[in-house]
């Protein structure tokens, strides 16, 4: 993926890792669109000089909207990056779990299909283009207070295999950017091992500048998480977290 001269959208981009990869592509010369809900963070964003649409991917009518007004301003939109994501916990002993379980699907896994419903056709008429969908090393090494969003992002990376199988021969490249724990939102308190923001970023803006652009987005921290079942570890790890999860339950 060359460095600078795309147009990109970002639904998703106004925190965390997405807000630091869009002031990343706007520093190499790229044009960068973010959308979010939070309307302040937006205004915050337009003030930096950033494109920034309101969009709700739980909502397909917000989603339409978003795509509309995104490439009535930028009709050179010829990269999309599937940042929206919630992370919620569960105690999968109560049924009560339901209610995240089904927010976090309806945002990670529907939401990133639906953005990615809205934007495939323009991107296959342009001929040309990338979508990244963004998974997680939970997605391969699951964390058992987590598990819906495990299933999720394994769902997000299934469907990302699927997409770019079907669309080989379009000139649109499909990319799964896949984090392990990156110290945003209050995660440094959760995991003390979650890495720092701006180094993931530099290695994830590193990886992305390769050619040709890796299928899977690994930076280092994440390679435990994807090749654990391959290597071996799998068992041992899956149990370290689930020790977590009982020592959370016993607080």
């Amino acid at each position: 993926m060359r460095q600078g001269g795309h147009t990109i959208f970002i639904p998703g981009g106004t925190s965390g890792i997405g807000r630091e990869l869009a002031r990343r592509f706007v520093a190499s010369g790229s044009t960068v669109i973010v959308g979010g809900r939070n309307r302040d963070a937006l205004a915050d964003l337009a003030a930096e000089g950033f494109g920034a649409v309101e969009i709700d991917v739980t909502d397909r009518a917000s989603v339409a909207a978003a795509r509309d007004a995104v490439l009535a301003e930028h009709s050179a939109v010829d990269t999309l990056i599937t940042m929206s994501g919630v992370m919620l916990l569960e105690d999968l002993r109560d049924p009560e779990h339901y209610t995240a379980a089904k927010a976090t699907v309806e945002t990670n896994l529907l939401g990133t299909i639906r953005v990615i419903d809205a934007f495939t056709p323009h991107l296959i008429e342009l001929g040309a283009g990338t979508i990244v969908t963004v998974t997680s090393g939970i997605a391969y090494l699951p964390f058992p207070p987590m598990a819906t969003y495990a299933a999720s992002k394994a769902g997000v990376h299934a469907y990302t295999e699927a997409l770019r199988v079907q669309l080989d021969g379009t000139g649109v490249e499909v990319i799964e950017l896949v984090p392990p724990a990156v110290n945003t939102g209050g995660q440094e308190k959760v995991n003390p091992h979650a890495l720092p923001l701006d180094a993931f970023a530099t290695e994830v803006m590193g990886l992305l500048a390769q050619m040709p652009t890796p299928k899977q987005i690994l930076v280092e921290g994440v390679q435990m998480h994807r090749w654990a079942e391959k290597n071996g570890s799998y068992d041992e790890l899956v149990a370290q977290r689930a020790q977590m999860l009982a020592a959370a339950r016993n607080q």
